[in-house]
């Protein structure tokens, strides 16, 4: 029994006799086998039928042979969709016109009447020269966003409190699984570390890692980088490229900062999530996906879970199992490990082994808020290095010297409370009361009335 290859074969011939002959040698080998009459129905059936390959003769107009048609018709496809191999069937004496259709974008030809082998050879070589294109263009792309994930920079994966701990061993149990997963977290937390610490402990870490930043993707680029784009499909297109899906075939997808995604970009992402499959802008074909997704947000469940910002069957889909990574603040055991982390690190990267960070620094560095949380440790730490005239770091060389000392009691008055609000609020929207009221959510004669309480202007 002949086991089929999964390829799809479009036989263009105006000859009935080479449409039967075709299909009775072609269906017993390839998965999908068509035949059409007139080429002017080329473009429809493509959008239909998009083939791996083309057999596509020279000339279709009673009494013409000179081939024109052919070349015509060949440069068509290609300027269509530039992956499907394009065979050209040649009566003999058409040779050179073959030769010429090669040099336009012609993968090969067979010269009728066929001899059978010959043009199941044929084929088969030019499937598998259409999966190499396919290939390689996908692994140069491929190597490409993994440099760009490589020059990212350097992140330390380190923590050893209770509240740490207890991701770390999500993370074990949601890793080797294919389960989507959303991370939550504040700024700087470390979100993106988890990701590929999921992605390295995966089934999938053989396979590549790729990384979106969503809030740098304009949403009127967002099919173009994601589902990728065949050359032409828009003016600057001087290539086709694979989008973000395709290179992260086997691998792992991690899109950051999710919650960025408005309403009509988050739809074409559920329907890609929902049928398994992509589209590149430019072409017809769908493309299945093969992608452990992990997402990521600074938003709060709350705010996801309200359907005016997010859809709640696009957070079904991407939130299987969530792991919220705790702020700085709320493990501050950690912070002495990261601290000595980061000063061997920047030590040995600026050739200043001798550095060192004393126990009562570590101590007032403890008591820090640290807002930007770990982001915000590293780049202190980094910079106190540079800066430092000592081999031993101080408060004052980590530029957050007067952030660190003690602080009076907070005034827990809520009169005193609410007019510090409506202050901080005016000085933030520079005045602008229609702002202000919006930030603080008070309707606008609310607002004046309180303004009015405290004495506050909008100057």
């Amino acid at each position: 029994m002949t086991i089929k290859t999964k390829g799809s074969i479009l036989v263009v011939d105006d000859d009935r006799d080479v449409q039967l002959s075709a299909k009775m040698i072609l269906k017993r080998e390839f998965a999908s086998v068509r035949c059409l009459s007139n080429p002017s129905e080329l473009d429809q059936e493509l959008l239909v039928f998009p083939p791996d390959i083309v057999l596509l003769d020279m000339n279709f107009t009673r009494g013409m042979t000179s081939g024109d048609e052919g070349l015509y018709w060949l440069q068509k496809i290609k300027a269509t969709d530039p992956s499907i191999q394009v065979v050209m069937s040649t009566a003999y004496g058409e040779i050179d016109l073959a030769v010429k259709a090669v040099k336009l974008g012609a993968a090969d030809f067979v010269q009728k009447p066929w001899l059978n082998e010959k043009l199941l050879a044929t084929l088969h070589n030019c499937l598998k020269l259409g999966e190499s294109h396919r290939r390689i263009e996908q692994l140069e792309h491929t190597q490409q966003a993994l440099s760009d994930e490589i020059n990212r920079g350097f992140v330390a994966f380190i923590g050893e409190s209770p509240a740490f701990a207890s991701v770390r061993e999500l993370i074990e149990k949601v890793a080797p699984t294919d389960a989507n997963v959303l991370i939550t977290g504040e700024n700087g937390t470390g979100k993106d570390l988890v990701a590929h610490a999921i992605h390295k402990l995966s089934q999938r870490a053989s396979g590549p890692m790729i990384s979106v930043d969503i809030g740098a993707v304009p949403a009127s680029l967002f099919e173009s980088e994601m589902f990728g784009h065949n050359k032409g499909a828009f003016t600057d297109a001087k290539e086709s490229r694979p989008g973000k899906f395709e290179l992260a075939a086997g691998g792992t997808l991690f899109l950051d900062e999710i919650g960025n995604l408005d309403a009509a970009t988050q739809a074409k992402l559920l329907r890609a999530l929902e049928s398994r499959s992509v589209t590149r802008v430019g072409g017809q074909a769908p493309i299945p996906i093969d992608i452990r997704l992990i997402s990521a947000t600074n938003s709060s469940m709350q705010d996801l879970s309200n359907p005016d910002c997010f859809r709640r069957d696009l957070l079904y889909r991407i939130n299987t199992v969530e792991i919220r990574i705790p702020p700085l603040r709320e493990r501050t055991a950690d912070i002495p490990l990261l601290l000595e982390h980061y000063r061997e690190f920047f030590a040995n990267k600026y050739e200043r082994g001798d550095i060192s960070i004393s126990q009562a620094t570590i101590n007032k560095l403890c008591a820090y808020n640290w807002p930007g949380n770990v982001r915000e440790l590293k780049h202190a730490v980094e910079r106190a290095i540079i800066v430092a005239n000592d081999s031993k770091l101080t408060v004052e060389d980590f530029l957050i010297g007067t952030r660190v000392q003690e602080e009076p009691v907070a005034n827990l008055n809520l009169a005193a409370m609410e007019k510090n609000a409506i202050r901080s609020a005016i000085e933030q929207c520079e005045g602008n009361l229609t702002l202000v009221a919006k930030t603080l959510g008070l309707g606008r004669t609310t607002l004046y009335r309180k303004m009015e309480k405290y004495e506050l202007s909008d100057q």
